[in-house]
């Protein structure tokens, strides 16, 4: 797409999502100080609690300006979290890497999924450190943007889902998706991502291509 990424590590000192919104005001202010007249604007997003803390961030005041639009893979909730089965996942895991150390949790989870969720959570799961633990109780109960923040949110959106997800239910990005002024959902399913792990990716880029088209006249 010719965009410049930014992927933030997680922060271990002032947590995960302070840590996200930190990244996104700097990246905001950047922009901002520009001083060129084809100033860039901002794409952000994020894989389930990133896209939360995407969609959170980029509906505050004086936000959308600057962006030219949202990237939402996953979103696990609508509101506050509940019982959601990301929720109650992160929450059990928090308790085991406790319990039983990174490396069980790790082992524990190679010989019951997919090679491919292995390996990319391994990856992700060793970057926090022995931060981990706390990182995904922080996730487990940070609040998603409820319905009237989302309705507020008038940028394009692209929204994926994988239908076969059962810890991301389709029915969450489908509200998301229904909610979102400038929205379209694009579904695949995980063997798909198993099969190439950018086709999330692509799924979330061609949903908001398909938001920013103009949009035929009605009536």
């Amino acid at each position: 797409m010719g965009a410049q990424l930014i992927a933030p590590d997680p922060d271990a000192v002032r947590g995960v999502v302070a840590g996200y919104r930190s990244s996104l005001d700097e990246a905001l202010r950047t922009v901002r100080d520009m001083t060129s007249d084809t100033r860039p604007r901002l794409l952000v997003g994020g894989v389930s609690l990133g896209a939360h803390v995407a969609a959170a961030w980029a509906a505050q005041p004086g936000r959308s300006p600057h962006l030219a639009g949202l990237l939402l893979a996953l979103p696990a909730w609508t509101g506050t979290p509940g019982d959601a089965p990301a929720a109650l996942t992160a929450r059990a895991t928090a308790r085991q890497v406790r319990t039983a150390g990174l490396d069980a949790t790790l082992a524990a989870l190679r010989a019951s999924a997919p090679r491919w969720l292995a390996d990319d959570l391994t990856r992700s799961w060793t970057a926090h450190g022995d931060g981990l633990a706390a990182a995904l109780d922080e996730a487990a109960r940070t609040p998603a943007p409820a319905d009237d923040v989302l309705r507020r949110l008038t940028v394009p959106a692209g929204v994926a889902s994988c239908v076969d997800d059962p810890v991301h239910p389709t029915a969450v990005a489908q509200d998301w998706t229904r909610l979102l002024p400038r929205a379209r959902i694009v579904e695949t399913r995980l063997r798909a991502v198993s099969a190439d792990p950018a086709t999330l990716g692509r799924a979330a880029v061609l949903g908001w291509l398909r938001a920013s088209a103009p949009q035929p006249p009605t009536g």
